[in-house]
């Protein structure tokens, strides 16, 4: 019996292990590149004559212009840059919560989506309904929301500018510890993803959040993906779903149903928790991108059945022509 045990361990890691390395090491090259060319448009403005520009936008969805800086740094860097930013602002909490809305619909967005394409699902259809998911969750909590004139105050250190040769090894330093805890995060979920479907857990899990992922029209085999992308976020998901459809465990359409939910609503653990300590409701930042996740699913499907309705109907109408003309 323990000999056998054993020998599951040795199968599940030896069948993981070739396909986890190649994903982590594409998954590493990609941020690398990114984050590189993500900190040169820091370093020459870019970002921040961007914000400028979208500051108009933000006042319109009840936000002070400079909370743009922080939603593109999340934008184009992750939560952690979006909340080093605002901790440099005073804002009430309604804001805190609106702009934390906005940066958990919409971060990362270069290597997330990237990732995502390789899924199924389309790269600018991942940019556009991220980015439009956004500016749109954040209008309607500002919306809904009460009105509120209480501010929060963070203490944080102004740093001085840096030179270039600071930002490149600050840079180094970072992104050497970042790759080293997506090698081993990809490493050991693609190994524990295959164990637990070979002790049958995945089956358990499937059945168990049926109902739940039912409402969000999500299939019941997306379930661990789903606790995955949830937990520990939207690149570490997708990389144990691009595994998972390369072996036909997923086709490639529910994968991109599921990439419609958690381009919205992923993360909802540290991340969520990161923004709450700043001051945000945990209960407008959890509501407002499961809304926008179950109408983008949905709204999928709907289109899905309409482009086969128009399929069909177009080819009633071949079959029609071709039978008249003979």
């Amino acid at each position: 019996m323990r000999y056998e045990i054993k020998s599951r361990f040795i199968k599940a890691w030896r069948e993981s292990s070739p396909k986890a390395f190649k994903i982590a090491l594409w998954m590493i090259k990609l941020t690398v590149i990114v984050s590189f060319a993500v900190e040169l448009m820091r370093y020459f403005g870019i970002i921040r004559w961007m914000s400028e520009s979208l500051s108009p936008i933000f006042q319109l969805i009840g936000l002070p212009g400079e909370a743009s800086l922080a939603f593109l740094t999340g934008y184009f860097v992750n939560v952690y840059g979006a909340i080093a930013v605002i901790g440099t602002l005073t804002l009430t909490v309604r804001e805190t919560t609106i702009l934390g809305i906005m940066v958990l619909c919409a971060h990362n967005m270069l290597i997330e989506t990237a990732v995502q394409q390789k899924t199924g699902s389309s790269l600018v259809r991942m940019f556009i309904l991220r980015t439009l998911g956004a500016l749109l969750g954040g209008f309607i909590a500002h919306l809904l929301m009460p009105a509120e004139t209480t501010s929060i105050t963070h203490e944080t250190v102004q740093t001085a500018s840096m030179t270039l040769q600071t930002i490149a090894i600050n840079w180094l330093l970072s992104t050497l510890w970042l790759t080293v805890r997506m090698f081993v995060f990809i490493i050991a979920l693609s190994y524990m993803q295959r164990l637990l479907s070979e002790f049958g857990v995945i089956t358990l899990l499937s059945k168990f959040l049926r109902p739940f992922l039912k409402i969000f029209g999500l299939p019941a085999k997306t379930s661990f993906l789903w606790i995955v992308a949830n937990v520990l976020g939207l690149a570490y998901g997708a990389a144990v779903m691009l595994e998972e459809t390369q072996e036909g465990k997923i086709d490639r359409r529910d994968a991109d149903l599921l990439n419609h939910h958690i381009a919205v609503s992923h993360s909802n653990f540290e991340d969520l928790l990161l923004m709450v300590a700043f001051g945000a409701s945990i209960g407008w930042l959890l509501l407002v991108r499961l809304a926008l996740a179950f109408v983008y699913v949905w709204e999928r499907r709907l289109e899905s059945k309409m482009h086969l309705y128009m399929s069909s109907l177009f080819s009633i109408f071949v079959a029609i022509l071709l039978i008249m003309t003979n």
